[in-house]
């Protein structure tokens, strides 16, 4: 008769990470610890592969493993919050937007520094190389390197 253990290997496999990923889920209170069999090896649940998926999707769209853990625990409630989840990701598109903008400004910035250095005015100097030492004069270009 086959054994019912599910070992951190197929539960691994079955949810598309590899063994330290659950390990690591564990240690971060994620997962819940996995029973032990007599030879001490992990032996999951068998809706572990799923839940392991959940945290993996809802990190693809944004969510820090903060995050995650409340959305877990959202998730395994009778009443599921629907109002917190959605405040939840109405935050998280929120920083999204945010962050957008920073990586446009930063973008908007650089293709600054290239078009004036495409246009070769000073030849001796490099506005690219004077923005990354905070020398460069050009108004267009702000780079404030770890403000928010």
């Amino acid at each position: 008769m086959p054994s019912a253990t599910r070992r951190i290997g197929s539960v691994a496999a079955e949810a598309g990470v590899n063994v330290q990923t659950l390990r690591y889920y564990e240690r971060r209170g994620l997962l819940p610890r996995a029973a032990r069999t007599a030879s001490g090896y992990r032996d999951y649940a068998p809706e572990t592969a799923q839940v392991v998926r959940f945290i993996k999707r809802s990190q693809e769209l944004g969510f820090t493993l903060a995050e995650v853990q409340e959305l877990l625990r959202l998730r395994s409630s009778a009443g599921r919050d629907r109002e917190r989840v959605r405040r939840i990701a109405t935050t998280k598109m929120a920083a999204i937007d945010d962050k957008v903008a920073q990586l446009q400004a930063v973008r908007n910035a650089l293709a600054e520094l290239v078009k004036c250095c495409e246009s070769g005015e000073n030849p001796v100097r490099c506005d690219i190389m004077e923005a990354l030492n905070g020398e460069c004069d050009n108004p267009l270009v702000t780079l404030r390197v770890g403000r928010r």
